[in-house]
């Protein structure tokens, strides 16, 4: 974020800039489905491949514009890389895979991996060579992944996306409340805002989620944690819950007194988790709960202190892969296969992953990432890392599975 540059309370903690995400926004409505026809016949015509152009021609080219001083290839992590990008390449390393990557400015990403004679090149994560599933062109377009998975019978919130205000009402007045809006794309929750009751405050709600997007997604408010299951091949590797900002009571303490015990845990005064933050959203999320900083809140009693689970403001994530009961591990594995991907994050919300999803209310999945953050994974604030990245780097060169 540059200097003097206005901060937008919606996009925090990961600030976009509004005008490219809108006009990236309509520009995909209008070229994707033009781009469909073509598709189509690249599919028909071409047979699948046992080889990548991209990964033949891209090493070549990166390599070029790095000779020629436009960007540069590094091949140790910087200090600036993501802690996604850093799961990755470390177990690389420790696999024996050469990496290097691509850096020009804003661009970075852009990845070349050898290992034993073989070469790949991608952007984000490493995916197997083949033909792309279908559900790529979906998966990130939250109406349209609502309607696959309403076909296959997967859980999903009551709803519908519109463009203009008189529809936006119409939903609204049609579904039970609470009710959540959000941009049809887009992640990290920006400009979603949830617990939406009269119309005053769901018309505001739905001009700022279309700040970044010409259609907003409405829909009745599930009840329970957002979790992360992250699938490779199909197969759900690991489970992870993201909490808001929050403290559990003692019935000895007051909030205020919770809080600051829980700020003093040395995980957040790292570089992944952070202390909770106090202020006007604090404020406000303790007065929806009709608490203030001075209750003494029951022992057990969970008490939010803000409605996003970013971690920049002092949410918390658990690992709960062990206690996923078999009903809720079907229901994941069973979106990998409509999904068709190597690779997808699945956010869905329940209230305990212990119990069968058939059996809680309001339970449901809202969103599918096909470049997930797989270090959500590796660094848990509460319960055990999961080697995510060595999930992924076995399926790319199955023949390092065993230099770890």
């Amino acid at each position: 974020m540059k200097k003097g540059k206005k901060i937008c309370k919606d996009c925090e903690p990961a600030q976009v800039n509004h005008f490219i995400m809108r006009t990236s926004s309509y520009m995909g409505l209008v070229i994707k489905p033009a781009l469909k026809p073509l598709d189509y016949l690249t599919r028909v015509l071409l047979p699948p491949r046992s080889f990548s152009w991209f990964n033949l021609v891209a090493p070549y080219t990166l390599k070029a514009l790095a000779f020629f001083r436009i960007g540069k290839l590094d091949t140790e992590i910087a200090k600036e890389d993501s802690d996604r990008t850093r799961c990755f390449w470390s177990e690389a390393k420790k696999r024996g895979i050469d990496m290097t990557m691509y850096r020009c400015g804003p661009i970075k990403d852009l990845f070349i991996a050898r290992q034993g004679g073989k070469t790949i090149c991608f952007d984000g994560l490493p995916r197997p060579v083949g033909p792309e599933a279908k559900s790529l062109y979906w998966m990130d377009n939250k109406p349209l992944m609502r309607k696959h998975f309403s076909m296959h019978g997967i859980p999903i919130a009551n709803g519908d996306s519109c463009f203009g205000e008189k529809r936006a009402l119409e939903i609204f007045y049609s579904l039970k409340k609470p009710v959540i809006i959000k941009p049809y794309s887009g992640s990290r929750s920006r400009h979603t805002t949830i617990h939406l009751e009269t119309a005053d405050e769901f018309l505001r709600a739905f001009r700022n989620a279309k700040v970044l997007s010409p259609l907003a997604l409405i829909e009745e408010e599930l009840e329970g944690f957002v979790h992360r299951g992250t699938l490779i091949n199909g197969k759900l590797i690991a489970v992870m819950r993201r909490e808001p900002p929050h403290v559990i009571g003692d019935g000895v303490h007051s909030v205020q007194k919770l809080v600051q015990e829980e700020n003093k845990r040395e995980k957040r005064h790292g570089a992944t988790f952070h202390p909770i933050a106090v202020g006007p959203e604090a404020d406000q999320e303790l007065a929806r709960q009709r608490l203030t900083w001075e209750s003494i809140p029951s022992k057990g009693t969970l008490v939010a202190l803000n409605q996003k689970v970013s971690r920049g403001i002092g949410a918390s994530t658990t690992d709960l892969t062990d206690e996923m009961h078999p009903e809720n591990k079907k229901l994941l594995e069973k979106i990998g296969s409509v999904l068709n991907d190597p690779l997808v994050g699945v956010d869905f919300i329940m209230n305990d992953v212990r119990v069968p999803w058939q059996e809680q209310k309001r339970s449901g999945v809202i969103e599918c990432n096909s470049l997930p953050f797989i270090d959500l994974h590796h660094f848990p604030l509460n319960g055990k890392p999961r080697n995510v990245a060595g999930a992924l780097w076995d399926l790319i060169f199955p023949s390092t599975a065993s230099n770890r």
